[in-house]
């Protein structure tokens, strides 16, 4: 595993982190809210051990990231409040569920046909999914059933020398995934609760929204 420290990359390192991809490679990577597992998600054999290695079940549904509504809108068919609520909230820790496009792998939307994006704040993530050129998977990096983790170190303690390069951001401010919103739905719904609180989205949508039931 070959390990990069984020804040002293130079563009020799993001094209040897995105050759990695474009290979079929898994990276952890800092996010806004917590490390994640990065892989191209049209590559199914990445996503296949992207599934081995967190021991996850193929029933749920992977996380992407985007730099932009443009490339949320290249796999997924937008709900009519989708670009009302990307514009309030987007750069930000909210992740939005939307129908997906028939192109993406079933394997990435685990037989739902919808898919969860978001376009995050930190900026190694943003300039890693902008020199890619198309979303990447951002599953938290650690084992299923486990802890997030928010530093590099915890990373390794977790999953070893199985994924193929590691890039160092330090520890992470909170331990906390994003909040998960189901646009699919009418009213929507707060699958997760996070950064974005239910009360901010509550006010958002008048009041027209609810959250899961246990």
């Amino acid at each position: 595993m070959k390990v990069f420290r984020a804040e002293i990359l130079h563009d020799a390192a993001y094209d040897e982190i995105v050759a990695f991809l474009r290979r079929g490679g898994i990276i952890a990577f800092p996010t806004d809210t917590a490390y994640g597992l990065g892989v191209d998600p049209y590559n199914e054999a990445a996503v296949d051990r992207l599934f081995t290695i967190k021991g996850r079940p193929e029933s749920k549904p992977i996380l992407l990231l985007v730099d932009s509504v443009a490339m949320a809108e290249s796999v997924s068919r937008p709900p009519r409040n989708f670009h009302d609520v990307v514009e309030k909230f987007w750069p930000g820790p909210l992740t939005v569920v939307v129908p997906a496009r028939s192109e993406l792998s079933t394997k990435v939307t685990a037989g739902t046909h919808t898919v969860g994006l978001r376009w995050p704040v930190a900026a190694f993530a943003n300039n890693l999914v902008h020199r890619f050129g198309r979303p990447i998977t951002a599953t938290s990096a650690n084992r299923s059933g486990e802890p997030g983790t928010i530093t590099a170190g915890e990373v390794r303690a977790q999953l070893g020398d199985s994924i193929d390069a590691l890039i160092d951001g330090g520890a992470l401010p909170a331990r906390s995934g994003s909040t998960l919103l189901d646009l699919t739905t009418d009213p929507p719904v707060v699958l997760r609760e996070g950064p974005v609180r239910f009360e901010t989205l509550e006010e958002f949508f008048n009041g027209h929204i609810r959250r899961q039931v246990a």
